[in-house]
């Protein structure tokens, strides 16, 4: 039975498998996906420098942003967090309404599970993209990720859990639908960076986000069956 009690654990599991999960996102981070993402901002300035260097009475306006080095590691490592915290809290309530709390090996099916339905899934049509690559407009790659994710974790629900072969059969039809209708893409494709650069950038965080998700899952359930 869901009351304050159980509440209060779950805040508190979520909180731990957050904070820890956070910082090994930043760590795994540190080792391949920011060295490469450096590397791309570098030839995506480079790009947008020839643009303003051929424009006529061109007047650049800059955003904040973190400065490499121990700031933006920071300023990472608090969003990290400040997300892993979040999911942790919806593997959480998904534990608890599934019967309460488990133990890290149920966490990790938890964790695979939020691993496709949040990135693997969505990659498959909107793989992540280094800084200079064309895009289609935010608003409908939006629509799109969020359909995704939706049918994605509804579908799983389905394959999971339902009981008869035709609510089975829905789950993988929605699992299928999004794949259905192409995501949306820009007119030209084009990158600042190299292919190469491109490449290294999908595998990297491809692996990054499988250890954060992995570890999300393991922590939560290990954490939560503690506080319980």
């Amino acid at each position: 039975m869901f009351n304050l009690t159980t509440f209060r654990e779950l805040v508190v599991a979520a909180l731990w498998a957050g904070l820890l999960a956070g910082l090994l996102l930043t760590a795994a981070q540190q080792i391949q996906v920011i060295p490469t993402l450096l590397q791309a901002e570098v030839y995506e300035e480079n790009a947008a420098a020839a643009v303003v260097a051929s424009a006529e009475n061109s007047h650049e306006h800059h955003e904040w942003q973190p400065e490499n080095g121990w700031e933006r590691t920071f300023f990472t490592a608090v969003a990290n967090i400040s997300l892993a915290v979040g999911f942790a809290l919806l593997i959480g309530a998904g534990m608890c309404l599934r019967g309460g709390a488990g133990n890290w090996r149920k966490g990790l099916i938890w964790g695979l599970a939020g691993y496709a339905v949040f990135f693997v899934a969505p990659s498959l049509g909107l793989p992540p993209e280094v800084p200079g690559t064309e895009a289609a407009k935010l608003e409908d790659r939006q629509v799109w990720w969020l359909m995704t994710v939706l049918d994605t974790a509804f579908g799983l629900a389905l394959l999971a859990f339902a009981k008869t072969r035709i609510n089975k059969f829905y789950g993988a039809v929605l699992l299928i639908a999004p794949h259905l209708i192409d995501a949306p893409q820009p007119e030209f494709h084009s990158s600042a960076a190299p292919a190469e650069l491109a490449q290294s950038f999908i595998i990297a965080t491809v692996f990054a986000n499988a250890v954060f998700w992995l570890a999300i899952g393991g922590l939560m359930g290990q954490f939560y069956k503690k506080e319980s």
